[in-house]
This record gives structure tokens, sequence and C-alpha cells, in this order.
């Protein structure tokens, strides 16, 4: 009797034993699952962080690097960056290229969680700081004239900050990478026909890639000119930012990659764009637009916007407030003609077209 009673406890074990090892195997089979795919998501972002770094070095500016330091990226700091666009060929067949149209100072400022793009108008009279001789262009010549070097230190000592970084972009570029995120949703600031493209004034409008560089281009149907289209640029390249940080799929990011590694040139390294992506995102939700006033004026039988030393110190005190630095009295080539040339009679009230007469006798210290 004892043994048949035995039997059944017996089986029970045996049962339970069974069951324990069946689950076992399923959780060894569900843990292998899961460490497979933790290895091939590993692989994947392993493959995305060299084909970004590949792209991003491909871009890179080694003739004008300068130091990163420590934490200079922290998403606590703020800081400047250059842009400027041109639409000639791809950047990476020429080192310099033709003139910059678009010139637009980016600031950062992660404690007011906003950045600000400061237009600087293509015909801004400018001294090209860094030329053999004293020398006066339009501000959109510099970088033919002598590279980013040329550009920041022109577009630094016209306002009186600091420019470190610098990322010129061929337009033609981003409008390849609005493609490859799908285009972008814009509001017209007026209503007008270019390139084969209709825009109505604030019908929302999606735009592809050369729809928003038709959008982007238009100059001389703008009552407002090039200060119009610098409007619609700030628009294009804030809509696409805020496309861009929004995006979570990386299906195009072969294409994406392509378009950047051939229509970029910055001397911001690598690892500095990364700290930036991860650590300056909630910078990207606010934008502020500004740009400098100038007045038209004729110097040599050339149209140029001539700021007034005003509206310098103006935007110089904001872009330094923005930056965390104490606001200084411009002091540069552009007050020291204003004031000679208001000295014979110019007015930056006047609504009528002027002589401005450049006196070449300008130092460092501002004298003859």
């Amino acid at each position: 009797m004892r043994n048949n009673e035995n039997h059944p406890s017996k089986t029970r074990v045996e049962l339970h034993s069974k069951d324990y090892k069946k689950k076992g195997r399923v959780l060894a089979w569900i843990i292998s699952i899961i460490a497979i795919l933790v290895v091939a998501a590993a692989a994947y972002s392993t493959y995305v962080y060299f084909k970004t770094k590949n792209a991003v070095d491909h871009t890179y500016d080694t003739n004008n690097r300068v130091e990163v330091k420590n934490g200079e990226f922290n998403g606590k700091k703020k800081f400047a960056v250059l842009l400027m666009g041109t639409d000639t060929g791809a950047l990476d067949r020429t080192e310099k290229m033709g003139n910059t149209d678009t010139i637009i100072l980016a600031v950062v400022n992660p404690e007011k969680k906003r950045y600000t793009l400061m237009s600087i108008p293509r015909d801004t009279m400018s001294q090209m700081v860094g030329s053999n001789q004293f020398r006066v262009e339009k501000i959109n010549a510099a970088y033919s004239l002598g590279g980013a070097r040329m550009s920041m230190a022109s577009v630094s000592k016209l306002i009186n900050v600091p420019i470190k970084y610098y990322a010129l972009v061929n337009m033609g570029g981003i409008m390849k990478m609005i493609r490859y995120v799908g285009g972008i949703n814009i509001r017209p600031t007026l209503s007008f026909e270019y390139g084969g493209y209709i825009f109505k004034k604030y019908k929302l409008t999606h735009m592809g890639g050369a729809g928003a560089l038709a959008y982007s281009r238009m100059r001389y149907d703008d009552p407002q000119g090039d200060y119009g289209r610098q409007q619609r640029q700030r628009q294009v390249i804030t809509t696409l930012i805020k496309k861009a940080v929004s995006v979570s799929t990386l299906s195009n990011l072969d294409s994406i990659l392509s378009s950047i590694s051939g229509n970029v040139r910055t001397n911001l390294p690598f690892n500095a764009l990364q700290q930036i992506a991860v650590n300056y995102r909630g910078s990207a939700k606010t934008v502020k637009n500004d740009y400098l006033h100038g007045t038209t004026a004729e110097i040599d039988d050339a149209s140029y916007q001539v700021q007034s030393t005003k509206e310098l110190q103006r935007v110089s005190d904001y872009v330094r407030g923005e930056l965390g630095l104490d606001p200084e009295t411009i002091n540069n080539n552009e007050t020291y003609q204003n004031e000679r040339n208001i000295q014979r009679g110019f007015s930056f009230t006047s609504s009528k077209t002027q002589n401005y007469k450049i006196y070449d006798d300008y130092t460092e210290e501002g004298g003859s």
C-alpha cells in the first residue's frame, strides 16, 4: 500500500521537475532573444555612429580648426555659430566658393531655452578684416576674398561679438535635407509666383526641397527686397530645425548624411556636434528672429546697406547679452565712417538714397 501511495507523489515531483525545466528553457529562450536584440541594437547604433561620424568628418574644415574646451557644449553654456549659405556647387569639390548671400549669426541661449537667428544683410558695408590692405566691400564678399576666417572676423568686428564657429551650407543641400525629412509646412509671408511655384499669403503650404528653395530665393518681387528674403530664409531654416528635431525615423539616414557631407563645411568637430544635438534640444523649441536694419546708400555707384552706429550698437548689445557678455561701446571702421559721413551731411533718417564716402585713413584705433 505504501508503494502505491508513494507513486502519485513521485509522479507529481517528476511533473514539477519537467515544468521547471520547460519554464527554464522558455526563460533561456526569451533571454537569448533579448540578448540578440540588444546586440543587434548595439551593432546598429555603432553603424549609425560611424556612418554619421564619417559623414560629419567629411565636412570638417581643418584649416580653421579651433580648440573646443571640455564642457563647452554641456547644455548650460551659451554659444554662437555663423551660418553662411551659398547656391554654388557641392562644397567638397572646391575649397573657396562665391559670395555668401545668406549670412546669419545663430546664438543659442539654453538659460532662456531659445536660439536667435540674427540676419546680416548681404549688401552690408563692412571692412574686410584680415585683408593685406584696408578694404571695404559688401559683407557677402568676405568669404570669396578670405574664406571662413575673413567672414567670421569681419562679422565679429562689425557687431563686436566673439565668433569661433561657422557652418557654410550649400542652399541646394538644405533643400535636399528638406526632401529627406518629408518636406516642411510653411505659411508664406506674401503671395507670389517664382520658379513655377505659386505661394499664397498665410495659406499653410507643404513644400518639398525645390518648393522651399523657390520660396526662399525670390527677392525682387518682395516689397522688402532682400530683407523680405532674409525673413523667408529664416522661416525655412527654423521650420527645418523643428522638423529635424522631431523626426523619429532613421529610414532616410543614408540620404540625409550624404547630402550633409557634400554640402556643408564647418569647423565644429564631430564630438561638439554630438554634444550640441544631445544637450541643446530644449533650446531648439523657441526661436527669436532679428536682423540688422540698414540704410540704402550709393558707394562708388554701387548700392549698399549702411548700418547706423545706433543700429550696430543695438544688435551688439542684444547678442552680447544672449552670450552672457557685458555690453561694450562699438568702435570700428563702420562707426568711424559713419561719423565722417554725418559730418558731411549724410542722414540715416532720410528716405532718399544718398552717396556715402569711404575714408580709407581708418586705423584699428579708429582715427587717421
